[in-house]
């Protein structure tokens, strides 16, 4: 077995290697039909990037950011810049914009800085930025709501927006990655390339491979480091792995925990911190096993929570409880969560007439067998070690599991007869505010209400919260409101992830962030 191994391994560097020349070729060809002389100096000073979860199975097809969840690759890859961005701290900032008045609770005055331009070479006023979050609005429904914007003026630097009703968490949602300014002017292209304001220009994209990128030698803030990046999408955690090792690739996102400690050398660099990613289970109204509340609380007391993340994540995460992390104001230390025990869930489900009565070891009730088909996705390889954590502890209290992990989630989980739970991993907080993750996964107008879930209750205090602009009395309300939907057993959240990025020992600036989606800067940089 241990040759097989060694074999094995031999096989997969050797194809890494000849991946390696095949995108050195790739490379070279491609800066000879642009017509340009490359130093050696300047081969020197491109950098590759690896990361899983580049791809249309995440809804990041290209880096359009008004396109489904796009606008993450666009500001993660340092195309696209918001007007307010997030401290380490996670406090807001200005950034595209230099300041913000709030003269009544519908109006909001922004001032644009006067020194940026976009990668296509127009300077960005006020007007380009209307053209901007007119065009989102328009083609993008979750921003839309998010937004409510009733009108946008513009005048030189300054944009005078006017919602339909107050919108308190307006400034967090224009945060969000879907708002990155961009040149509507400038269009779209075919393969979802765009002009924005960023470090770093898309210069070509294959959706689900590659993306590349030059420097924007107009940036505004700064000068980037390098002269050229690629992204690659490498969705095998273990073939990730290897092409760091191999020096493939200059650094990653979305290694197997597993593969940390060959990197904590002085070869390489580790980046971590603590985020609101949770990896998370929702139950399906509609299945006619998860309907059952004894069902759905059996399964919230089925899973061993600090087993997954002590032995599967090694360490890399930390046991939730609600929707957002302990270090919040309104995280998960403040909400309560059914404890693991195996012993309650057998009996809940005992009185309410599930019982294993042939003999098979899982349960039944009128004929009916407590199988539950569990739908996730394979490049968040959290999500598939989490499944197979829960297959084995549900089997204990007579629970079948049948996980189903397919690239293909985003079509299953709008069918209503394609599963009973399903596991996902967001980031739940992106904006520093709580308003975010009820607006897309627990109301009735949410766009990723994927089980069909309903409360009277959490509709009533989400109008509260939507209308309310004290930031304390925001908090309390998300606390009520998990409070709500952990107490009807309508999500399970299983951890928050530790996010770590790896370089290697000559790259210096690749810095993981609270929020998740600041990664490719100006600051990065090859170490002087």
């Amino acid at each position: 077995m241990k040759r097989m191994k060694t074999v094995c391994l031999f096989l997969l560097s050797l194809c890494l290697g000849l991946g390696v020349l095949g995108g050195c070729a790739e490379s070279e060809s491609s800066v000879e039909r642009a017509g340009e002389e490359v130093s050696d100096d300047e081969e020197r000073k491109t950098f590759v990037f690896g990361d899983t979860t580049f791809n249309p199975e995440n809804e990041e097809p290209d880096v359009n950011p008004h396109r489904a969840y796009s606008g993450w690759a666009c500001i993660r890859y340092g195309i696209g810049e918001t007007l307010f961005h997030y401290s380490d701290s996670m406090e807001m900032e200005p950034w595209l914009a230099v300041r913000y008045e709030n003269p009544d609770e519908r109006i909001w005055v922004i001032t644009l800085r006067d020194d940026v331009t976009f990668s296509s070479g127009r300077k960005m006023d006020g007007e380009a930025v209307k053209e901007c979050l007119e065009h989102l609005v328009e083609t993008h429904d979750r921003a839309r709501g998010d937004l409510g914007m009733e009108s946008i003026e513009a005048e030189g630097q300054v944009l005078t927006i006017t919602t339909s009703e107050p919108k308190p968490a307006f400034l967090n949602y224009l945060s969000d990655p879907y708002g990155c300014i961009i040149d509507m002017q400038a269009g779209i292209t075919e393969d979802g390339i765009v002009a924005g304001t960023g470090p770093y220009i898309a210069v070509s994209l294959v959706s689900g491979e590659r993306l590349e990128l030059r420097k924007n030698e107009n940036y505004w803030n700064g000068t980037p480091g390098y002269d050229s990046i690629t992204v690659r999408t490498i969705s095998d955690g273990d073939t990730l792995t290897l092409a760091l090792q191999s020096g493939e690739i200059d650094g990653a996102y979305g290694l197997p925990y597993a593969s940390y400690a060959i990197f904590q050398n002085d070869d390489y660099q580790i980046s971590s911190c603590a985020t609101s990613r949770a990896f998370f289970l929702e139950m399906n109204a509609r299945s006619a096993v998860t309907a059952d509340d004894a069902v759905r609380q059996a399964i919230a007391m089925g899973i061993d929570k600090e087993g997954f993340v002590n032995t599967l994540l090694q360490g890399n995460g930390y046991v939730a409880a609600g929707v957002y992390p302990d270090s919040f104001s309104f995280g998960g230390d403040a909400v309560t969560a059914e404890a693991y025990d195996p012993e309650g869930a057998r009996a809940i489900l005992d009185a309410a007439g599930w019982v294993d009565s042939d003999g098979d070891g899982y349960r039944e009730k009128d004929g009916t067998k407590l199988s539950i088909r569990w739908l996730t996705y394979p490049s968040r390889q959290e999500l598939l070690l989490l499944a197979e954590s829960a297959q084995a502890t549900l089997k204990e209290i007579g629970v079948e599991v049948v996980i189903h992990s397919t690239a293909d989630h985003n079509s299953l989980r709008v069918d209503p007869v394609a599963w009973d739970v399903y596991a996902s991993a967001m980031v739940t907080a992106p904006t520093g505010d709580p308003e975010y993750f009820f607006t897309t996964h627990c109301l009735d107008a949410s766009s990723a209400n994927n089980g069909s879930y309903h409360s009277d209750e959490l509709e009533k205090l989400e109008m509260e919260l939507a209308a309310t602009f004290d930031v304390s009395r925001r908090a309390d309300l998300a606390v009520q409101m998990q409070q709500v939907i952990l107490d009807d057993h309508a999500f399970v959240f299983c951890s928050h992830l530790k996010m770590s990025m790896v370089s290697q020992a000559s790259v210096s600036g690749l810095t993981a962030h609270p929020c998740d989606f600041y990664e490719i800067t100006a600051d990065l940089a090859p170490v002087s």
